[in-house]
């Protein structure tokens, strides 16, 4: 099959022709309609997320058709629509026991070494082992997952708007709702409107927040944030972009969204909160980057902290943010600035590199 390979960071990723194992006991085969581009792909093919993290076949992020399953597989069948997570918890773990399914320690090993749950790899090109990109690996035709990586969702939602609910939206919407816990009424600041960081702004509109504040350089983002819900925008190029929220939200919002991933960001998203108030860092700061804040401002009570994957149960929360999506709640299709095919993955990761535009859609298969 086709698929996007990194061979090593700085390197252009390209489309070789490589193999693909059947799925083993626990594993699900999965025809690839389509995938998105989000900013970890590009954090991986620079490689800021860790040493040794290739060969491997990208992607993390998309939706497709199950064809095969293996032994021990029943909740989804061939012909089932799925999207597909990237932490398919193993329920038996202490994170998992506890109810923190995003932060089951099997899936993070695997999920690091680029293997499935068993510890091996399904892909391979001239005898050479791939690795899997975040278990997923979906900038190909076909994908292996673990089994519950594969998410059943309703199959009228179509399935190049369901390819952005297994990273952007869950992630998203989980740090409104499972983090910050938004309520009706709140002032929300979101710096960074990209693919994920427009999900968090939705998300806060979908909780009543009363004023929300979107943050960012790019005029055609803010326009995507305003259509999603921002009452108020900032352009982050010009002047002091956090005085600007503070002065918009009567001394600092509640609540403030990092969703770039880098230090001045998180700082900025600090100085736009107010006494009291809370900043979330949903943007994935790369490896050997410290971030910092003025100490002395914890004694205003304000709180830093970080999540990961929405910081909830991607097999309890994508059927719930697919059915959102068919109730026209949710707008899936608005959030995507290009669509491109496999061969175009190399410049779609290119624009996130430059800040330009939101998301990409990888179409792998139109007739899906």
């Amino acid at each position: 099959m086709r698929a996007v390979v990194l061979r090593e960071p700085g390197r252009p990723v390209g489309v070789e022709e490589v193999e693909l194992d059947p799925p083993r006991a626990h594993e699900v085969l999965v025809h690839v309609a389509a995938a998105g581009v989000c900013h970890s792909d590009v954090r991986l093919a620079d490689g800021e997320l860790g040493e040794g993290r290739w060969p491997m076949v990208l992607g993390h992020e998309g939706a497709g058709v199950v064809e095969a399953v293996g032994d021990g597989v029943t909740h989804v069948a061939p012909g089932d629509h799925v999207a597909l997570s990237f932490v398919p918890p193993c329920g038996a773990c202490r994170s998992c026991r506890a109810g923190r399914a995003n932060l089951c320690e099997p899936a993070g090993r695997n999920g690091f070494a680029g293997t499935l749950m068993d510890g091996t790899s399904r892909l391979h090109s001239d005898g050479e082992t791939l690795q899997h990109g975040l278990m997923t690996a979906c900038f190909a035709e076909r994908t292996v997952v673990a089994a519950a990586g594969a998410v059943k969702i309703p199959r009228e939602l179509p399935l190049r708007q369901a390819a952005l609910l297994g990273c952007s939206v869950v992630t998203g919407f989980g740090a409104v709702r499972n983090v910050a816990t938004v309520a009706a009424g709140d002032s929300v600041c979101v710096v960074g409107c990209g693919g994920v960081g427009l999900q968090v702004v939705a998300a806060a509109r979908l909780a009543g927040a009363a004023s929300i504040v979107a943050v960012d350089r790019g005029a055609d983002k803010l326009v995507l944030a305003r259509e999603r819900g921002a009452t108020n925008l900032v352009d982050a190029s010009h002047g002091d972009a956090a005085a600007a929220v503070r002065e918009l939200t009567e001394g600092g919002a509640d609540h403030a969204f990092e969703v770039v991933g880098r230090p001045d960001t998180v700082r900025l998203a600090w100085d736009a909160v107010r006494p009291g108030g809370q900043v979330v860092v949903v943007g994935l700061v790369p490896r050997g980057v410290d971030v910092a804040v003025p100490g002395i401002e914890f004694l205003s009570d304000k709180s830093l902290r970080g999540t990961y994957y929405g910081s909830g149960d991607a097999g309890r929360d994508l059927p719930e943010l697919a059915e959102l999506a068919l109730a026209g709640k949710l707008d899936l299709e608005g959030v995507v600035s290009h669509t491109t095919d496999l061969d175009g993955v190399e410049e779609a990761l290119g624009r996130l590199r430059r800040g330009e535009g939101a998301r990409t859609v990888v179409v792998v298969d139109p007739a899906l």
